[in-house]
This record gives C-alpha cells, structure tokens and sequence, in this order.
C-alpha cells in the first residue's frame, strides 16, 4: 500500500471516529445519528471506491501524477477495469473538446465508466511530468490516451487525433476505440 494511500486512509478513519464518539463539531443527537448512518455507509464502500472518487477532473500541475496514475491503477485492478491516462491541459482546446463530446454523449460516458478508470494527467509548462510519461512512448499531440491494464502495464498508446472528425470527435472511432481496449 503506497504512503499517499495509507495516509488517505488514515485520515478517514480519523474523521470516522471521530464523528462516530461525537466529538464532531456540534453534538446534535439527530446531526450523530445521520452521520453515523452514513459512515456505515461508508464502510461498506470498497476503498478503491473512495480513492478513485479523488482522482482529478481537471488537469491540474500541482497533482502528483504518479500518484493519480497509482490510485486508479488500483481502483482498475479491483473493479476488473482498465486505466485510461488523459494527458493534457488546461490549455488545451481538444481536451476540453473531448471532455464535452463524452459528456454529451450519454453512451460514449457509459462505455468509458463501465470499463474504464479515467485519469487526468496534466502537461503544461508549470509540470511536464517527465518522471511519469517517460515511462510510455512519446506524445506528438495533445490530448493523449494511454490504456494501462489493472497492473499498471502499457496496452494502447492512442494519439487523440485518428478519433477526431472536423472540429469535434467521431463517435464512431471513439466507441471503437473503448470497446477494442476494454478488458477482455
């Protein structure tokens, strides 16, 4: 278990004892019964459930990448799903192309959920996360895919820019694309 996971932990499981004694904020009997309810919840969530809820929506240079990566490796292997690394930026106007064309394409979303354990990687000039991409093969645009199987191997290295059609992205090649690189 890496140092960033047990500390996540940690830090859960504080909370939850906390608000478990009452020693939360507020002693409202009825405030102790809902949040005893929901850390019941809570507990019986899958970890891998939690951490991969932390994983970023945005590409963000300050993230620690390798440990983003590390984090949906982990909730991949446990759900039977692969890692689909989205390196980019916030810069970058077809990554925001592509985050809208799944958003608006209910089952395009569905295919990369039910199968898929997305990740954000960021690459700007404030952090190229040379240490992490260096480990696959070498980006010529930007957005990128790389598909990762459950131990965090390489499967697919995908150059964003056979999926694209005009000024958007050709729904047709995409769901090819995540229906090819799924687990088998």
């Amino acid at each position: 278990m890496s140092t960033g996971l047990r500390q996540r932990l940690g830090e859960l499981s504080t909370r939850a004892g906390l608000y478990l004694r009452g020693g939360a904020p507020g002693n409202n009997p009825a405030m102790n019964a809902i949040r005893r309810l929901f850390l019941a919840a809570l507990v019986l969530l899958p970890p891998q459930t939690l951490l991969a809820q932390d994983l970023p929506v945005k590409f963000d240079p300050a993230r620690d990448a390798a440990a983003d990566v590390a984090t949906a490796t982990a909730a991949a292997k446990a759900q039977r799903k692969r890692v689909l690394v989205d390196v980019g930026g916030e810069w970058c106007p077809w990554c925001h192309i592509m985050d809208r064309f799944v958003a608006a394409n209910a089952d395009v979303k569905k295919l990369r959920d039910d199968n898929y354990v997305w990740v954000k990687v960021n690459w700007s000039p404030q952090n190229k996360n040379e240490a992490l991409l260096s480990r696959w093969p070498r980006i010529k645009g930007y957005p990128h895919l790389f598909v990762l199987d459950g131990d965090g191997r390489l499967v697919h290295s995908q150059d964003t820019g056979d999926l694209e059609s005009g000024n958007d992205y050709d729904k047709e090649k995409f769901v090819a694309f995540l229906r090819k690189y799924r687990n088998p």
